[in-house]
Order: C-alpha cells, then structure tokens, then sequence
C-alpha cells in the first residue's frame, strides 16, 4: 500500500481501490450515500462554528472523501466522471464572473450578484430565479436564499422597519389563529417574516438557530450535570428553581 500522505492523485487512487475492493464501498449507490454526505456537511459546519481549524481539515476531507465516492460511482455506472464534474464547475465559474474572466464591470457585491442572476437565468432559458434552490435543504436556509433571490428580483422591503411590521402583523395572526390548520399556516408565515428578518439584519438565519440551539444544548446540561451533583432531580424543582438554575447556567456557560 503507498504511503497514507499523499496529493490528490494519490486519494483518487485509494477511492477507486475501495470502490473496486472493498464489499461495503462496492455495495453503495448515489442514494445510499446521500445521508452520509449531508452528515458530513453539517459535521463540517459544526468545526466552523467551533472555530476549530484542525477538526475543519478533517471535516473538509470527508466531504471530499463524499465527493470522489460519488464521482467514481458514476463513473463504474458510465454517468460521469469526476473529470466531467471538475471540468463543469470550471466552466461554470468562467462564465458567471465576466468582471473576472470577460470584459463585464462589478463594483460592488451586488454587480456580481446581478451578474451571477442574469447569466443564470440564460442558461436556465426563463425559468424561474428559484428553480435551483433544492427543496430539501434544511427550511431557514431555503426561506431565506428564496427570500434573497426574490429580494435580488426587486421583491423586497425597503427598510428593515417594514420586516419589523410584518413580524408584529404575523405574531397577531397567530394569536388570532382557531384551528391547528390556521395556527400551523401562521407560525410558517411568522418564520418566514423572521427569516426576512435575518436577512435584513445580514444574519444567516439557519447559524443563527443551530449556534443558539446549542447554547441551549449545553445550558441544558449545565442544569442536568449541577442537580446530579446536588442529589436533585431536575424534573422535581419549581419552574421557580428551574429558572434560577438556568440564569446559573447561563452565568457559567460562555458562548
């Protein structure tokens, strides 16, 4: 077997031995290895959020592990191969950054934006500006590139105030709604106004959500952890005594 350190020739190679050798690697399917991919992603995520460089390099290279495997599927199934990938995300890129590559002018984010929206409603031949945004990404981060490509369309408040409005509006509804059915329809439509919301503010709103979950993930623990120690049960205090342990948690847990 050739040294573990090695470029990415070297990596290609060791897929494909696996693809070929090994009985799990040649048993998986597009399919198959779609949770693996999107697991990765999200464990990639979490390094950045950690801002831990070390677990990032390695989070980033079984995404990339994710890839070859895929590419070299497609490939033993005569689809593609991973040279076809590389060669359309290369011509893709070329051609979306005529600032860079052509003689077209951007001197904001916003012109290449323009740019970016413009050449891709050209090679999707009219279609609409949201037909690329997967439906079964996670649902803050698909409000809000719908709500951001919509906003690129001229479809958008002009000043945060108005999002504030319509929060208040959408909070209203809701504790007008009478039925589950209404009551369901009017909390999406007040967390797509607080995605809009995010949005105004330059805030992804899916960070914002997971970064918060996990403050709660750990204060949570803090609480459990601090009853072990004290021979309490967290399900025998007040909310009196469950609300002064959560501000000690979060007085302790730094985020």
């Amino acid at each position: 077997m050739p040294p573990t350190r090695g470029g990415f020739p070297h990596l290609r190679r060791i897929i494909s031995r696996l693809r070929l050798s090994c009985p799990w690697d040649r048993e998986q399917t597009h399919r198959s290895l779609a949770p693996n991919l999107l697991e990765e992603c999200y464990e990639a995520l979490e390094a950045i959020d950690a801002g831990d460089p070390d677990r990032l390099r390695e989070e980033m290279g079984d995404v990339l592990m994710q890839v070859l495997l895929q590419a070299e599927i497609a490939a033993g199934e005569g689809e593609f191969t991973l040279d076809d990938v590389v060669a359309d995300i290369s011509a893709k890129l070329v051609h979306r950054h005529p600032h860079i590559f052509g003689s077209a002018k951007a001197r904001s984010t916003q012109d290449v934006l323009d740019h970016w929206d413009r050449l891709k409603q050209e090679e999707k031949q009219g279609n609409s500006l949201l037909d690329g945004v997967p439906r079964h990404m996670p649902a803050l981060a698909q409000s809000q590139e719908i709500q951001s490509r919509a906003a690129r369309a001229g479809f958008d408040w002009e000043r945060v105030e108005g999002v504030l409005d319509k929060v208040a509006e959408e909070t209203a509804e809701l504790r007008r709604a009478a039925t589950p059915q209404e009551r369901e329809d009017e909390l999406g439509d007040l967390l797509l106004s607080l995605v809009n919301l995010s949005r105004h503010l330059g805030i992804d709103s899916e960070t914002a959500l997971r970064r918060a979950a996990g403050r709660f993930r750990d204060r949570f623990s803090y609480m459990e952890d601090t009853c072990r120690q004290r021979g309490q049960r967290l399900e025998g205090l007040s909310m009196d005594e469950l609300e002064a342990l959560w501000q000690e948690a979060k007085g302790r847990i730094d985020h």
